[in-house]
């Protein structure tokens, strides 16, 4: 397993988000090191989902203070470069395009291409389980499936830093499984995950409860 080039860590100081003007998550803190992984626990509207925007650089910080740093190297305030993938709620598939074509669009966009990029994509619809539905426009797929070639872009993308929103949303038990495995091969090449969820995914990882 090919280890990340890059050995981030991420530290959260008393950290706070507002939502249109007014508070909505304050004092959280902690340190994720690389092979490390924090999944946030609340209630719907408690703020999970804009703690993954504060994370991801999407919203300015309003409480505390946030570190991105690498190993041997600079610290800074905001996600590095290339260094963040986002899993939103809402699924990023044309429904239009097939699934093949739909990670292909996204292949072209984290730089890989030609025959590389085609030999990654389809290790990614493998690793999903979509193979066998490559052909197949996202419009015809069911909810699960979508979210499956969804969670696919994480291994195109190749980032160290995975943010996650309910990445098993609208899967069946097998594909629960399918996101552990992702989860856990990515954290032992080194990367770190913060991911809000309702349910435990059986992930090492710590627990934060938001709005608790």
């Amino acid at each position: 397993m090919l280890r990340y080039k890059r050995e981030i860590t991420l530290l959260a100081e008393d950290a706070g988000c507002d939502r249109a003007g007014a508070p909505i998550v304050r004092g959280v803190s902690f340190a994720l090191k690389p092979g490390g992984a924090l999944q946030l626990f609340g209630a719907n509207g408690s703020g999970k989902t804009s703690l993954l925007a504060l994370f991801a650089g999407h919203i300015r910080t309003a409480t505390g203070r946030l570190s991105w740093s690498v190993a041997g190297g600079q610290e800074q305030e905001k996600p590095f470069a290339d260094s963040v993938f986002f899993l939103g709620h809402e699924v990023s598939v044309k429904p239009a395009l097939t699934a093949q074509e739909n990670l292909s669009f996204w292949a072209t966009l984290y730089g890989a291409d030609g025959r590389a990029g085609g030999e990654q994509i389809d290790a990614a619809l493998d690793r999903v389980g979509m193979s066998e539905c490559r052909h197949m426009r996202a419009g015809r797929l069911s909810a699960g499936q979508r979210r499956r070639i969804d969670l696919a872009r994480a291994l195109l993308a190749r980032r160290e830093v995975w943010l996650m929103d309910e990445p098993a949303a609208a899967i069946d038990a097998d594909g629960v499984a399918m996101v552990r495995g992702m989860i856990s091969d990515h954290l032992d090449s080194g990367g770190i995950a913060l991911i809000a969820t309702h349910d435990e995914l059986g992930v090492a990882s710590r627990k934060l409860e938001i709005g608790g």
